[in-house]
């Protein structure tokens, strides 16, 4: 099954409103992708490091920045 793009968002919220809502997207990811270098951190710092593991953190640390470079794209276009 492939994503979908939704269509153009009709809302009545202000340009602030919609300003605000984003950067609390891009603070609630930025803590996500922090907590996932922790994890990476503490999991590289064990005496036999799990590859596995490593490869699943990776992965979601690799989401987590695609989705924050998604949310800054949609906050620039707000500010424009």
């Amino acid at each position: 099954m492939t994503p979908t793009t939704p269509a153009e968002p009709t809302t009545l919220l202000s340009a602030e409103d919609k300003l605000t809502i984003v950067n609390q997207h891009i603070r609630n990811l930025d803590y996500s992708i922090y907590g996932a270098e922790l994890d990476i951190m503490v999991e590289n710092a064990s005496q036999t490091p799990d590859a596995d593991r490593l490869a699943t953190l990776n992965a979601q640390l690799t989401a987590l920045n695609a989705k924050r470079a998604v949310l800054v794209t949609e906050q620039q276009s707000i500010v424009e």
